[in-house]
Protein backbone atom coordinates (compact mmCIF):
# COMPACT_ATOMS: atom_id res chain seq x y z
CA UNK A 1 0.00 0.00 0.00
CA UNK A 2 1.01 3.55 -0.91
CA UNK A 3 -0.03 6.50 0.35
CA UNK A 4 -0.27 8.16 -3.37
CA UNK A 5 -3.66 7.95 -5.28
CA UNK A 6 -5.44 6.97 -2.29
CA UNK A 7 -9.48 7.48 -2.06
CA UNK A 8 -10.75 9.60 0.63
CA UNK A 9 -11.91 7.78 3.52
CA UNK A 10 -15.44 7.41 5.07
CA UNK A 11 -15.12 7.77 9.00
CA UNK A 12 -17.09 4.81 9.78
CA UNK A 13 -15.22 1.40 9.21
CA UNK A 14 -16.10 0.27 6.10
CA UNK A 15 -14.37 -3.19 5.36
CA UNK A 16 -11.35 -5.56 6.78
CA UNK A 17 -8.59 -4.34 3.95
CA UNK A 18 -9.00 -0.86 5.22
CA UNK A 19 -6.82 -0.31 9.04
CA UNK A 20 -8.29 1.15 11.55
CA UNK A 21 -7.83 4.52 13.78
CA UNK A 22 -8.53 5.71 17.07
CA UNK A 23 -6.16 9.18 18.42
CA UNK A 24 -6.24 10.16 21.81
CA UNK A 25 -5.46 13.62 22.86
CA UNK A 26 -5.03 14.47 26.21
CA UNK A 27 -5.94 17.95 27.26
CA UNK A 28 -4.74 20.53 29.77
CA UNK A 29 -5.47 24.18 29.15
CA UNK A 30 -4.03 24.47 25.59
CA UNK A 31 -6.66 27.29 24.80
CA UNK A 32 -6.76 27.30 21.03
CA UNK A 33 -3.99 24.95 20.63
CA UNK A 34 -6.47 22.07 20.83
CA UNK A 35 -9.14 23.95 18.72
CA UNK A 36 -6.53 24.32 16.11
CA UNK A 37 -5.42 20.46 16.37
CA UNK A 38 -9.06 19.11 15.92
CA UNK A 39 -9.53 21.21 13.48
CA UNK A 40 -6.41 19.87 11.46
CA UNK A 41 -8.33 16.35 11.50
CA UNK A 42 -10.24 16.46 8.43
CA UNK A 43 -7.53 17.38 6.19
CA UNK A 44 -5.65 14.39 7.63
CA UNK A 45 -8.52 11.93 6.30
CA UNK A 46 -7.11 11.19 2.61
CA UNK A 47 -5.51 7.32 2.26
CA UNK A 48 -7.44 4.27 2.81
CA UNK A 49 -8.33 3.69 6.62
CA UNK A 50 -10.86 4.47 8.77
CA UNK A 51 -11.11 6.52 11.70
CA UNK A 52 -13.26 5.15 14.38
CA UNK A 53 -12.53 8.44 16.25
CA UNK A 54 -10.74 10.91 17.98
CA UNK A 55 -11.18 11.22 21.82
CA UNK A 56 -10.25 14.23 23.33
CA UNK A 57 -9.75 13.65 27.12
CA UNK A 58 -9.80 16.91 29.61
CA UNK A 59 -7.99 16.88 32.52
CA UNK A 60 -9.87 19.75 34.39
CA UNK A 61 -9.32 22.20 32.56
CA UNK A 62 -10.10 25.73 33.60
CA UNK A 63 -9.64 28.04 30.28
CA UNK A 64 -12.26 26.34 28.51
CA UNK A 65 -10.23 25.25 25.64
CA UNK A 66 -12.59 21.59 25.84
CA UNK A 67 -15.59 23.46 25.12
CA UNK A 68 -17.33 23.27 22.24
CA UNK A 69 -14.29 21.21 20.16
CA UNK A 70 -16.30 19.01 18.50
CA UNK A 71 -17.74 22.15 16.40
CA UNK A 72 -14.05 22.46 15.14
CA UNK A 73 -14.34 19.16 13.08
CA UNK A 74 -18.05 18.88 11.95
CA UNK A 75 -19.35 15.37 10.70
CA UNK A 76 -16.44 13.27 12.35
CA UNK A 77 -16.57 11.14 15.54
CA UNK A 78 -15.03 13.56 17.77
CA UNK A 79 -15.78 13.10 21.74
CA UNK A 80 -15.06 14.86 24.93
CA UNK A 81 -14.05 13.34 28.18
CA UNK A 82 -14.20 15.52 30.76
CA UNK A 83 -12.16 14.47 34.36
CA UNK A 84 -13.52 16.25 37.39
CA UNK A 85 -9.64 16.31 37.94
CA UNK A 86 -6.32 16.10 36.54
CA UNK A 87 -5.41 12.29 36.21
CA UNK A 88 -2.20 13.00 34.53
CA UNK A 89 -1.11 11.96 30.98
CA UNK A 90 -1.00 8.77 31.13
CA UNK A 91 -3.92 7.89 32.98
CA UNK A 92 -5.80 9.81 30.75
CA UNK A 93 -4.14 8.27 27.33
CA UNK A 94 -5.64 4.80 29.01
CA UNK A 95 -8.83 6.64 29.57
CA UNK A 96 -9.44 7.73 25.96
CA UNK A 97 -8.04 4.55 24.67
CA UNK A 98 -10.43 2.01 26.63
CA UNK A 99 -12.69 0.66 24.30
CA UNK A 100 -11.28 1.28 21.21
CA UNK A 101 -11.48 -1.83 18.56
CA UNK A 102 -9.30 0.17 15.95
CA UNK A 103 -6.34 -1.63 14.82
CA UNK A 104 -3.97 1.15 15.61
CA UNK A 105 -3.97 3.96 18.51
CA UNK A 106 -2.44 7.31 17.67
CA UNK A 107 -1.81 9.63 21.35
CA UNK A 108 -1.77 12.65 19.83
CA UNK A 109 -0.23 16.06 21.70
CA UNK A 110 -3.21 19.25 21.38
CA UNK A 111 0.10 21.35 20.68
CA UNK A 112 0.49 20.10 16.86
CA UNK A 113 -1.86 20.08 13.98
CA UNK A 114 -1.96 17.17 11.11
CA UNK A 115 -2.00 17.54 7.24
CA UNK A 116 -2.87 15.03 4.58
CA UNK A 117 0.84 13.92 5.05
CA UNK A 118 0.47 12.55 8.09
CA UNK A 119 -2.09 9.61 9.17
CA UNK A 120 -2.27 7.98 5.84
CA UNK A 121 1.52 7.49 5.22
CA UNK A 122 2.25 6.87 8.58
CA UNK A 123 -0.19 3.49 8.68
CA UNK A 124 0.71 2.73 5.27
CA UNK A 125 4.13 2.11 6.40
CA UNK A 126 2.93 -0.12 9.53
CA UNK A 127 0.26 -2.09 6.97
CA UNK A 128 3.57 -3.27 4.82
CA UNK A 129 4.13 -6.83 5.73
CA UNK A 130 7.78 -5.95 5.59
CA UNK A 131 7.61 -3.58 8.73
CA UNK A 132 4.98 -6.66 10.65
CA UNK A 133 7.39 -6.48 13.84
CA UNK A 134 7.38 -2.45 14.10
CA UNK A 135 5.15 -1.78 16.97
CA UNK A 136 5.07 1.47 17.51
CA UNK A 137 6.12 4.64 15.12
CA UNK A 138 6.34 8.50 15.10
CA UNK A 139 7.05 10.57 12.41
CA UNK A 140 8.93 13.50 11.18
CA UNK A 141 7.43 16.63 13.57
CA UNK A 142 8.21 20.77 11.89
CA UNK A 143 7.89 23.64 13.65
CA UNK A 144 5.77 26.83 11.61
CA UNK A 145 9.07 26.99 9.21
CA UNK A 146 8.87 23.50 8.56
CA UNK A 147 12.36 22.48 10.16
CA UNK A 148 12.77 19.40 11.23
CA UNK A 149 12.31 18.99 15.00
CA UNK A 150 15.20 16.31 16.71
CA UNK A 151 12.19 14.46 18.52
CA UNK A 152 13.65 10.77 18.88
CA UNK A 153 15.34 10.14 21.79
CA UNK A 154 17.86 7.73 23.49
CA UNK A 155 16.90 5.38 26.14
CA UNK A 156 17.95 6.88 30.02
CA UNK A 157 20.61 4.69 31.43
CA UNK A 158 21.64 5.44 35.18
CA UNK A 159 24.97 6.85 34.14
CA UNK A 160 23.15 9.23 31.44
CA UNK A 161 20.90 10.39 33.97
CA UNK A 162 23.58 11.67 36.73
CA UNK A 163 25.58 13.18 33.72
CA UNK A 164 22.59 15.24 32.53
CA UNK A 165 22.03 15.92 36.03
CA UNK A 166 25.32 17.81 36.02
CA UNK A 167 25.33 19.27 32.57
CA UNK A 168 27.80 16.69 31.00
CA UNK A 169 25.87 15.89 28.07
CA UNK A 170 25.68 19.79 26.92
CA UNK A 171 29.58 19.94 27.81
CA UNK A 172 31.03 16.94 26.74
CA UNK A 173 27.90 15.39 24.27
CA UNK A 174 30.48 13.33 22.37
CA UNK A 175 31.60 11.46 26.10
CA UNK A 176 27.66 11.64 26.98
CA UNK A 177 25.11 11.63 24.93
CA UNK A 178 22.07 14.02 25.26
CA UNK A 179 18.78 12.56 25.79
CA UNK A 180 17.53 13.45 22.70
CA UNK A 181 18.99 12.87 19.22
CA UNK A 182 20.26 16.00 17.90
CA UNK A 183 22.99 14.68 15.69
CA UNK A 184 20.34 13.26 13.82
CA UNK A 185 18.92 15.25 11.65
CA UNK A 186 15.78 12.74 11.44
CA UNK A 187 15.46 12.55 7.14
CA UNK A 188 15.60 9.27 6.96
CA UNK A 189 13.17 6.10 8.23
CA UNK A 190 15.25 4.12 10.92
CA UNK A 191 14.64 2.38 14.41
CA UNK A 192 15.26 3.90 17.39
CA UNK A 193 15.07 3.46 20.98
CA UNK A 194 12.18 6.06 21.90
CA UNK A 195 10.16 7.97 19.99
CA UNK A 196 8.08 11.18 21.71
CA UNK A 197 4.64 11.05 22.90
CA UNK A 198 3.55 14.02 20.74
CA UNK A 199 2.38 11.82 17.86
CA UNK A 200 3.22 8.10 18.73
CA UNK A 201 1.43 5.41 16.72
CA UNK A 202 1.12 2.07 18.17
CA UNK A 203 -0.85 -1.41 17.36
CA UNK A 204 -3.70 -1.73 19.46
CA UNK A 205 -3.62 -4.80 20.27
CA UNK A 206 0.08 -4.68 21.68
CA UNK A 207 -0.72 -1.74 23.42
CA UNK A 208 -3.63 -3.46 25.32
CA UNK A 209 -0.76 -6.94 25.69
CA UNK A 210 1.42 -4.18 27.56
CA UNK A 211 -1.21 -2.94 29.90
CA UNK A 212 -0.72 0.39 28.61
CA UNK A 213 0.96 3.44 29.85
CA UNK A 214 1.87 3.24 33.34
CA UNK A 215 -0.19 5.63 35.78
CA UNK A 216 2.51 5.92 37.86
CA UNK A 217 4.04 8.02 35.58
CA UNK A 218 1.64 11.24 36.16
CA UNK A 219 3.56 13.28 33.13
CA UNK A 220 7.00 12.76 31.22
CA UNK A 221 8.50 9.34 31.18
CA UNK A 222 5.53 7.64 30.26
CA UNK A 223 6.45 7.84 26.41
CA UNK A 224 9.88 6.74 27.21
CA UNK A 225 8.58 3.78 29.33
CA UNK A 226 6.11 2.54 26.68
CA UNK A 227 8.64 2.56 24.18
CA UNK A 228 11.36 1.11 26.21
CA UNK A 229 8.54 -2.12 26.91
CA UNK A 230 7.48 -2.39 23.64
CA UNK A 231 11.22 -3.33 22.67
CA UNK A 232 11.49 -5.46 25.81
CA UNK A 233 8.57 -7.33 23.91
CA UNK A 234 10.48 -8.22 20.80
CA UNK A 235 9.22 -5.04 18.69
CA UNK A 236 10.74 -2.45 17.04
CA UNK A 237 9.77 1.33 17.55
CA UNK A 238 10.75 3.11 14.13
CA UNK A 239 10.51 6.86 13.18
CA UNK A 240 8.87 7.12 9.64
CA UNK A 241 10.07 10.10 7.88
CA UNK A 242 8.04 9.03 5.00
CA UNK A 243 4.99 11.62 7.28
CA UNK A 244 5.11 14.74 9.05
CA UNK A 245 3.20 16.91 11.25
CA UNK A 246 3.16 20.65 12.82
CA UNK A 247 4.70 20.56 16.66
CA UNK A 248 4.33 23.63 18.22
CA UNK A 249 6.74 21.55 21.73
CA UNK A 250 5.87 22.59 25.10
CA UNK A 251 2.93 24.27 24.48
CA UNK A 252 0.67 23.38 27.58
CA UNK A 253 3.36 23.81 30.14
CA UNK A 254 5.81 26.71 29.16
CA UNK A 255 3.66 28.68 31.44
CA UNK A 256 4.26 26.31 34.73
CA UNK A 257 7.85 25.40 34.39
CA UNK A 258 8.76 24.79 37.74
CA UNK A 259 5.61 22.55 37.45
CA UNK A 260 7.49 20.78 34.74
CA UNK A 261 10.82 20.78 36.31
CA UNK A 262 8.89 18.90 39.38
CA UNK A 263 6.71 16.03 37.37
CA UNK A 264 10.08 15.69 35.24
CA UNK A 265 12.16 14.89 37.63
CA UNK A 266 9.54 12.80 40.15
CA UNK A 267 8.96 11.17 36.70
CA UNK A 268 13.09 10.15 36.20
CA UNK A 269 13.17 8.36 39.59
CA UNK A 270 9.77 6.39 38.94
CA UNK A 271 11.51 5.51 35.87
CA UNK A 272 14.99 4.39 37.49
CA UNK A 273 13.32 2.52 39.58
CA UNK A 274 11.11 0.64 37.67
CA UNK A 275 13.98 -0.42 34.96
CA UNK A 276 17.19 -0.47 36.98
CA UNK A 277 18.27 -1.76 40.84
CA UNK A 278 18.08 0.15 44.09
CA UNK A 279 21.86 0.97 43.99
CA UNK A 280 21.05 3.26 40.39
CA UNK A 281 18.40 5.01 42.30
CA UNK A 282 20.48 6.00 44.50
CA UNK A 283 22.73 7.57 42.36
CA UNK A 284 20.16 9.18 40.29
CA UNK A 285 18.19 10.09 43.21
CA UNK A 286 21.67 11.84 45.22
CA UNK A 287 22.06 13.44 41.39
CA UNK A 288 18.77 14.51 40.68
CA UNK A 289 18.18 16.26 44.31
CA UNK A 290 20.88 17.31 45.22
CA UNK A 291 23.51 18.06 42.35
CA UNK A 292 20.83 18.90 39.53
CA UNK A 293 19.42 22.19 41.27
CA UNK A 294 22.77 23.63 42.11
CA UNK A 295 23.76 23.16 38.50
CA UNK A 296 20.36 24.70 37.23
CA UNK A 297 20.40 27.72 39.91
CA UNK A 298 24.64 28.28 38.54
CA UNK A 299 23.33 28.40 35.31
CA UNK A 300 20.27 31.09 35.68
CA UNK A 301 22.85 32.95 37.65
CA UNK A 302 25.48 33.09 34.88
CA UNK A 303 22.88 33.53 32.52
CA UNK A 304 21.03 36.34 34.83
CA UNK A 305 17.87 35.31 34.93
CA UNK A 306 16.71 35.29 38.57
CA UNK A 307 12.97 34.52 37.11
CA UNK A 308 14.37 30.86 36.06
CA UNK A 309 16.42 30.41 39.43
CA UNK A 310 12.98 31.10 41.04
CA UNK A 311 11.24 28.24 39.08
CA UNK A 312 14.34 26.06 39.33
CA UNK A 313 14.06 26.77 43.84
CA UNK A 314 9.79 26.04 43.49
CA UNK A 315 10.56 22.87 41.67
CA UNK A 316 12.96 21.61 43.54
CA UNK A 317 11.29 22.35 46.94
CA UNK A 318 7.92 20.42 46.03
CA UNK A 319 10.04 17.31 45.05
CA UNK A 320 11.73 17.95 48.08
CA UNK A 321 7.87 18.09 49.79
CA UNK A 322 6.57 15.23 47.39
CA UNK A 323 9.49 12.16 49.18
CA UNK A 324 7.52 11.07 51.46
CA UNK A 325 4.90 10.46 48.77
CA UNK A 326 7.05 8.97 46.02
CA UNK A 327 8.77 7.25 48.71
CA UNK A 328 6.33 4.20 48.62
CA UNK A 329 6.14 4.04 44.71
CA UNK A 330 10.14 4.30 44.56
CA UNK A 331 10.34 0.65 46.53
CA UNK A 332 7.84 -0.44 44.82
CA UNK A 333 10.42 -1.21 41.78
CA UNK A 334 8.91 -2.88 39.33
CA UNK A 335 5.93 -4.19 40.26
Amino acid sequence: MTPSGLAPPNPAHSGPARPSLAIVTVNWNAGDLLRECVGSLGSALTGEFALERMTVVDNASRDGSADGVEATAPGLPVTVLRNAGNRGFAAACNQGAAGSAADYLLFLNPDTRLSAASLAPALAFLEDPAQARVGALGIRLVDEAGRTQRSCARTPTPARLVAQSVGLDRLLPGLFPPHFMSEWDHADTRAVEQAIGAFLMIRRSLFETLGGFDERFFVYFDDVDLCLRVRQAGWSVVHFAGAEAYHKGGGTTDRVRDVRLFYGLRSRLLFVAKHHGPAALAAVAGATLLLEPLTRLGHAVLRRRPGDAAEVLRGTRRLWADLPNLLPHLLRGRA
